[in-house]
C-alpha cells in the first residue's frame, strides 16, 4: 500500500522556489560575527549567553552539521572549526545544495546577492526590488520636491524592467496602521519637500511611504509586505496583517497580488486574509527556522484555514547559508509530518498530500510570479 514514505520522498524530491531570500555573506567569519547572524537582533550578544542555546542554534547543529561532514548535535566548536577548515566557498556550495532549492528570488534591498546566489548555487535566480531603497536612492540623487514624484516612477519603471516582484518594509519603516489610500501628488510633494530638505535619511513619513507602495501596485508586478517580527526597528503591535485590512481591500480591483511575508506571530491572522481575499497569499518563512524544534507546530497552523493556493514557501535567509538550508528541511520535515497525519488517519488521500506540497514549495509561487517549471 502506498503511504507516508512516498509521501516524505515526494515532499524531498520538491525543487523549491525560495520566493523571499537574501544572499550570502561572503567570507571567513569569527564566531561574533557568526552568532550575530543567528538572531534578529542587533543588539551585541550578552557575553553570558550564545546564539547556539536558542531554536534556531539547536536546529543548526541538528540539521547543518551532517552536511558539514560532523556527527548531529556537534559542539559550537566542532561546527565552527568545520567551518574554517572546509572554507567559505565550499561550505555555502554544500548547504545551498542541501536545501534542494530549484529557484531564489532574491530581494536585493539588503544589497547585491543576485550574481553571487546565483554563482554559488547553480540555480536560477531572479530580483525582487525594495520600494523604500529606490525612494531612498532618487531622494539622494539631487531631485527636487516637486520632480521626485515623477522621478521615482520612471527609476521604478527601470529598476524592475526584468523582475519578479516588489518589496515593502512598511511594516519596519512605520507600521501598518496607515492610511490605506493613495495619497494625493500635493501631499507627495509636501512631504518630499521635507525629507529632501534633512538631506533624504531613511525614509519613514507614512506619506511618501504610501506613495512607494501605490506606485508599486500600479507597477502590477507580485508585491512582498514583511508582516509580524523582524529585528527591534519595528514594532510588532503595529505589524499585525490585520492592520492592512483597509489597503488590501483598495489594492483587490487592481488585480495585483500581495504576499505577506513571515506573519509570526500573526500567521493565523495572515492565513484569514488570505482565505477571504483573493488577491492575498503568505508564508511562515523566518519564523521556521527561527522556531526550530517547533517550527513543525507553526507550519501546522499555518494551514488550518487558507486555501492551499495561497500558501508559499521562502526562507527569508539572509548572511548564512545555513539559513538556506535549514528553511528548506525545516518545511520538508514540517510537512512531512503534518501531511502524513492527515494521510494516516484517513482524513487525505496520498495524491492530495503529495499535490498540495508541490502547490505549497513550488507552483505556487511559479503561478504568482509568472514564472516556467525549472
Amino acid at each position: 500500500m502506498r503511504g507516508v514514505e512516498e509521501l516524505r520522498a515526494g515532499i524531498e524530491d520538491i525543487a523549491l522556489v525560495d520566493h523571499h531570500v537574501h544572499g550570502v555573506v561572503p567570507g571567513k567569519l569569527d564566531r561574533a560575527g557568526f552568532e550575530s547572524l543567528l538572531t534578529e537582533s542587533d543588539r551585541p550578544i550578552p557575553g553570558w549567553m550564545t546564539q547556539f542555546d536558542s531554536p534556531l542554534g539547536f536546529a543548526l547543529r541538528r540539521w547543518c552539521a551532517p552536511v558539514l561532514g560532523l556527527r548531529p548535535h556537534a559542539t559550537p566548536e566542532e561546527y565552527l572549526a568545520a567551518r574554517v577548515s572546509l572554507g567559505a566557498e565550499e561550505v555555502t556550495w554544500r548547504l545551498l545544495a542541501a536545501s534542494g532549492a530549484g529557484r531564489f528570488l532574491v530581494d536585493t534591498g539588503l544589497g547585491g546577492g543576485l550574481a553571487e546566489l546565483a554563482e554559488a548555487s547553480g540555480k536560477p535566480v531572479h530580483e525582487v526590488v525594495r520600494l523604500e531603497s529606490v525612494l531612498e536612492d532618487v531622494g539622494r540623487s539631487g531631485v527636487s520636491a516637486a520632480d521626485l514624484p515623477a522621478r521615482f516612477q520612471e527609476e521604478l519603471a527601470r529598476r524592475t524592467a526584468s523582475a519578479v516582484g516588489l518589496k515593502s518594509i512598511v511594516a519596519y519603516r512605520f507600521g501598518f496602521d496607515f492610511d490605506p489610500r493613495p495619497p494625493e501628488r500635493a501631499e507627495v510633494v509636501e512631504a518630499a519637500g521635507t525629507w529632501l530638505g534633512e538631506g533624504a535619511p531613511r525614509v519613514s513619513d507614512p506619506v511618501l511611504l504610501r506613495f512607494a507602495l501605490w506606485a508599486g501596485v500600479e507597477r502590477g508586478l507580485p508585491l512582498q509586505l514583511h508582516a509580524g517580527f523582524g529585528d527591534p526597528d519595528l514594532d510588532l503591535h503595529r505589524c499585525d496583517p490585520l492592520l492592512l485590512t483597509g489597503f488590501l481591500r483598495e489594492v483587490e480591483p487592481r488585480g495585483v497580488d500581495v504576499l505577506l511575508l513571515h506573519c509570526y506571530p500573526f500567521h493565523r491572522h495572515a492565513a484569514y486574509l488570505a482565505q477571504v481575499l483573493p488577491h492575498v497569499h503568505f508564508d511562515v518563512g523566518l519564523a521556521l527556522t527561527h522556531t526550530g524544534a517547533r517550527s513543525t507546530a507553526v507550519l501546522a497552523e499555518s494551514l488550518e484555514l487558507a486555501p492551499f493556493a495561497k500558501t508559499l514557501y521562502s526562507s527569508d535567509a539572509w548572511g548564512l547559508p545555513e539559513l538556506h538550508h535549514l528553511g528548506a528541511r525545516l518545511w520538508r520535515r514540517g510537512m512531512a509530518e503534518v501531511l502524513s497525519g492527515h494521510v494516516e488517519s484517513g482524513d487525505w488521500a496520498l495524491d492530495d498530500a503529495l499535490r498540495v506540497a508541490r502547490m505549497i514549495g513550488r507552483d505556487n509561487a511559479e503561478r504568482v510570479y509568472g514564472l516556467e517549471s525549472p
